[in-house]
């Protein structure tokens, strides 16, 4: 392909692009496809020769886009939203065609110094001690990974790094027992042993209990263990639940402790005052992450992950071979040494251009709307009498079941829910997912998709109650 097939060529796909963001409630939200159904349509073997662009794009239309759930649909309330937004679709698009490899900062002095800007830009947004530091990661998972291993190195002076777990302690990690499941892998790569992981137990509301956790903490030291690391959540997968981080943060102080905060989603809400104080005592913590890519309106991925001690974090992935040593190495941000791969991609540019497009005054107000159609919706469900909320609703994510009249066995509950998530999805007219909640099969509804409006949350109500009463009466 030459430029001037390019161009023609990427005149065609920006069209159809916008073209589906215009259309695409009338795409089913969820696919439905079989498994194997997109595997079996594409061709066995990779062809000899080139092929045109038309017939590579029919394909793509007529084969892929079927098996393509459509995150980017106003009725996606399932999990948590994976966002996108215009200006942040222009900001990858330059980014492909640039193809930097952002690793240190002499392979593109604008991507380091931007990314550091928008962090510094992101601290003020959300409240964040401003005398902490932060880089862009790719996910949650891996900042919480980088946190942990952070920790383990600071304790021992780095000699893990050079000498393995030789003559250490038995490390331990705390978390709640309803901490996102990236914890249990975190501790597994890090060496740790997931059976050195324990998990608190929650109060009414599903937030870690600061007392058990320092007991817990207190009978470990006392076996000769070493507490090594507390994950603390705001906003849990399974409930969005708020751990009590101005307790937590002074047990970990007292104990000397790295406090770890997963924010993943919630830390968006942070951009509004009001929420604030959810991060009180964070000056105690040693490490913050939240997902722009989550509800900031960012393409995925997108991972602002805050830490402390800088230089806890450099010390722990730094490494300098001959071939990456440039003269400036000691002026600069190599963000290769803030996490654990060398590679890294022009993330801050989409970040950038969300922020620029929207305004910390644009990004507030739809925050704020989404959180008020959630708190409005979860006010009807309140009014109703078939159907209950089974936690606090403290974002934008409500917990909900279908329990109409009659019904008191939980087994059978249980079923019917799932019969209701399960017969809205392959609608495709919504998509949702579900948790357990003290052994109850709950909904989870997320309203907070980019363009999400009242019309849709209205019809997914309507839906949800229609649907639920004609289950109810063929059961």
């Amino acid at each position: 392909m030459d430029n001037k097939s390019f161009r023609k060529e990427a005149h065609k796909m920006v069209d159809w692009m916008a073209d589906y963001l215009e259309n695409i409630e009338q795409y089913p939200v969820k696919s439905g496809v079989s498994p194997c159904e997109i595997y079996d349509q594409i061709d066995k073997n990779p062809p000899q020769q080139g092929e045109q662009m038309n017939d590579i794009f029919s394909d793509f239309n007529e084969k892929i886009m079927p098996g393509i759930t459509h995150w980017q649909h106003p009725n996606f309330h399932a999990y948590f939203t994976g966002n996108s937004s215009y200006p942040s679709v222009l900001a990858e698009m330059l980014t492909a065609t640039i193809g930097a490899q952002c690793m240190i900062w002499d392979t593109s002095p604008a991507a380091a110094e931007l990314e550091e800007k928008v962090m510094e830009w992101l601290q003020q947004m959300l409240g964040l001690p401003l005398d902490w530091t932060g880089c862009i990661q790719d996910t949650a998972s891996t900042a919480t990974l980088s946190a942990i291993l952070s920790a383990r190195e600071k304790f021992t002076h780095y000699t893990i790094n050079q000498q393995g777990f030789t003559d250490q302690p038995q490390f331990r990690v705390y978390c709640s027992k309803e901490t996102h499941s990236s914890i249990d892998k975190a501790v597994k790569i890090a060496g740790i042993g997931v059976e050195n992981l324990t998990k608190i137990d929650v109060d009414d509301s599903m937030a870690m209990l600061p007392d058990t956790l320092e007991k817990t903490i207190l009978k470990d030291i006392e076996k000769g263990l070493k507490p090594l690391c507390v994950i603390a959540t705001l906003g849990t997968t399974g409930t969005t639940a708020i751990d009590p981080i101005n307790e937590i943060a002074a047990i970990c102080a007292k104990h000397s402790v790295w406090l770890h905060i997963d924010a993943a989603f919630a830390g968006t809400a942070l951009v509004l005052p009001q929420y604030r104080w959810m991060i009180k005592g964070i000056e105690n913590a040693d490490s913050f992450v939240f997902n722009p890519h989550k509800w900031m309106f960012t393409n995925f991925d997108c991972s602002a992950y805050f830490v402390k001690d800088k230089k806890a974090l450099t010390r722990t992935f730094e490494i300098l071979p001959e071939y990456l040593k440039t003269k400036v190495d000691l002026q600069v941000n190599n963000y290769r040494d803030w996490g654990i791969p060398l590679g890294r991609r022009f993330r801050a540019l989409k970040l950038w251009f969300v922020i620029r497009s929207y305004g910390v005054e644009g990004v507030k107000q739809r925050v704020q709307e989404h959180i008020e159609m959630a708190q409005a919706l979860g006010k009807k469900m309140d009014a109703h009498t078939d159907f209950e909320q089974l936690s606090p609703l403290n974002f934008n994510m409500i917990c909900f079941r279908y329990h109409p009249k009659g019904y008191n066995d939980e087994e059978k509950l249980n079923s019917l829910n799932e019969i209701l998530i399960n017969t809205l999805n392959d609608s495709g007219k919504v998509y949702m997912t579900h948790t357990k909640i003290r052994g109850k099969y709950t909904i989870r509804m997320v309203i907070g998709q980019t363009y999400v409006q009242q019309r849709h949350v209205d019809m997914a109500w309507n839906l949800i109650q229609e649907t639920a009463k004609n289950i109810d009466h063929e059961n």
